[in-house]
């Protein structure tokens, strides 16, 4: 484990708070798989609060260990992602690399009901 992923499991364990990621039934993946995890999600910017955050898109960070040891398996388009009462609907998933090792996921969400 490097540098990075020291650095990241920090501040994703001090800065973010209980979600749960639980995967889309969409036929063509395994059955519903669900994981509580802390993930981190950055304030809106000035500028998003200003136009309005519905235009924004939700964004968290999330350590790969948790989904690792749920055995979820990578994040999907259409899987769900529990905020407190608001829901988002995952639309893109990028992993964040140490060395040649995915030490995390940074989540794109929409959604919020």
């Amino acid at each position: 484990m490097g540098y990075q992923t020291e650095r990241r499991r920090r501040q994703i364990r001090r800065k973010g708070r209980m979600m749960a990621l639980s995967r889309a039934n969409n036929g063509s993946l395994p059955a519903p798989v669900a994981v509580n995890l802390i993930a981190y999600s950055a304030p809106p910017a000035t500028a998003a609060l200003e136009a309005g955050v519905s235009v924004m898109p939700f964004v968290a960070e999330i350590l790969n260990d948790e989904l690792q040891a749920a055995g979820y398996g990578r994040p999907h388009n259409m899987d769900q992602l529990k905020d407190g009462d608001r829901i988002y609907t995952l639309t893109d998933a990028t992993a964040v690399y140490d060395g040649d090792q995915i030490c995390g996921w940074k989540l794109f969400a929409a959604g919020g009901t």
